[in-house]
């Protein structure tokens, strides 16, 4: 009787490699740590954080030889003053020339901006397998209007502010982000620019804020420091939650705290729903190259 139920047990077993192939291949891939990537970073203080965070939920993710690139930072910039700047300033562009990262990261405020272009062109001219992301970002002051004058001596109320109120201050700017990412890959005959929808990610948490439903948070107000909308620990752990899932294509959903959350109230669950919050804002998103189980990019809800 032994005989015959090892004998069973090992034909169910053979059976199911020839039966489920695809089944056991997916979960092999799914649950092997991905070849940790060398990330470049140009960006503005809504972005120049990103970077640290990124490797430290990598290195949560099992992931080895992930690589700070390097990270330029110029405070309030659009994208062609990082492609100008000159000489040794520039840091990215040797870093581009020399094949010597993996990923780019921007993060564009104003829209057109050649330097975007200027840095999709150079970088794939010296590395055709290079990844060019555009983190979308929150509008300052939430109003446009405010941003393009720079607000000087604003105040802003933000736990005022409505859903509605926020995407229409939010949708000329997604749409622009989106136009620009398709023109981008058209030229380049391929998908080689995505979008990181944080924007959409930080509305979706403001909404959570606002139903009451994100834990430890009263007020959209505690988000951040400023009437310009620097981010506090929450909406910065949320973007670079959005940066690991669009670079390493895989939910962050079960990766540790983020020791700048670690003390923030109920650190736990707020991480799990920021983790959530960011896999269906990239997930959703038909730009970000993160594609569903069916094999093609989800269409945005």
């Amino acid at each position: 009787m032994m005989k015959r139920r090892a004998l069973f047990t090992v034909c169910c077993a053979v059976l199911s490699l020839f039966a489920f192939p695809a089944i056991a291949a997916e979960r092999s891939a799914a649950e092997a740590p991905p070849k940790g990537l060398r990330v470049a970073t140009a960006g503005h203080s809504f972005h120049v954080w990103m970077p640290a965070l990124l490797k430290e939920m990598a290195a949560g993710a099992g992931i080895t030889g992930h690589e700070i690139a390097t990270v330029q930072g110029i405070g309030g910039s659009r994208v062609i003053q990082h492609w100008d700047l000159a000489g040794d300033k520039n840091k990215v562009k040797p870093i581009l020339e020399a094949g010597k990262a993996d990923v780019l990261t921007l993060s564009p405020i104003y829209l057109p901006d050649p330097g975007i272009e200027n840095f999709v062109t150079f970088g794939l001219q010296h590395n055709p397998a290079l990844r060019i992301t555009l983190q979308e970002f929150w509008v300052p002051f939430d109003d446009t209007a405010l941003w393009e004058t720079r607000g000087k001596g604003v105040t802003i109320d933000r736990d005022a502010k409505t859903m509605d109120q926020l995407r229409s201050a939010h949708a000329a700017y997604f749409e622009g982000m989106d136009k620009l990412v398709r023109e981008l890959n058209a030229k380049a005959g391929k998908s080689a620019v995505f979008v990181v929808p944080a924007g959409q990610a930080v509305l979706a948490l403001r909404e959570k804020v606002i139903k009451g439903e994100a834990p430890g948070i009263s007020r959209q107000s505690e988000l951040f420091t400023d009437p310009l909308g620097h981010p506090q620990a929450h909406i910065r752990v949320l973007a670079a939650y959005c940066h690991f899932a669009v670079i390493y294509q895989r939910s962050p959903i079960g990766l540790p705290v983020p020791v700048s959350m670690a003390k923030l109230p109920e650190a736990e669950k707020l991480n799990r729903m920021l983790q959530e919050i960011a896999w269906q804002a990239v997930t959703s998103h038909p730009l970000s190259g993160v594609k569903t189980d069916g094999g093609t990019p989800a269409s945005r809800s």
